[in-house]
């Protein structure tokens, strides 16, 4: 199922069992099965073997941030003092210890991380810069971002 560059070949089941998946993680599998045009059993198990082959990481609940007094968004430009791979694997170890980082990406620009990070208001958001996010292994300088409105988010695990 998979080639040369650790992609994986999908067929229009997977890809149709994928669709679905995205849509509602809690269907059943004969409803899924039914909306793919399969019957069960071979439902089942393409569905199987997309998890065992890592294609589909989990299955986890969507939570609106808002209800949980979690809505204000910052993304963070990190500059490295150094970016040899010991330092790079130092920071990226220490930056997922930090619950309120929700994304961290590796860039190629003028700085070489930029972070998505979630708490309940700016006051917040400045103690977890602060105390934590500037506090990182290699960290030479920050600039944040601040969004005001979310247009468009695609939740994946």
């Amino acid at each position: 199922m998979e080639n040369a560059t650790n992609a994986v070949d999908l067929d229009e089941y997977d890809r149709k069992i994928l669709a679905v998946l995205r849509e509602d993680g809690r269907i059943t599998v004969t409803e899924l099965a039914q909306r793919i045009g399969l019957s069960k059993t071979p439902c089942q198990q393409r569905l199987k073997r997309l998890i065992e082959n890592r294609v589909i990481l989990g299955f986890t609940a969507l939570i609106d941030p808002a209800k949980l007094a979690l809505d204000h968004v910052a993304f963070a430009e990190v500059k490295l003092s150094d970016t040899r791979e010991e330092a790079l694997g130092e920071f990226n170890a220490a930056v997922r210890r930090i619950p309120e980082v929700e994304e961290c990406h590796m860039i190629a620009s003028n700085f070489d991380y930029l972070l998505k990070v979630r708490t309940a208001d700016i006051r917040k958001y400045r103690i977890v810069l602060g105390e934590r996010i500037s506090s990182l292994p290699h960290v030479a300088s920050t600039s944040t971002y601040i969004s005001m409105e979310t247009i468009r988010e695609t939740v994946r695990s």
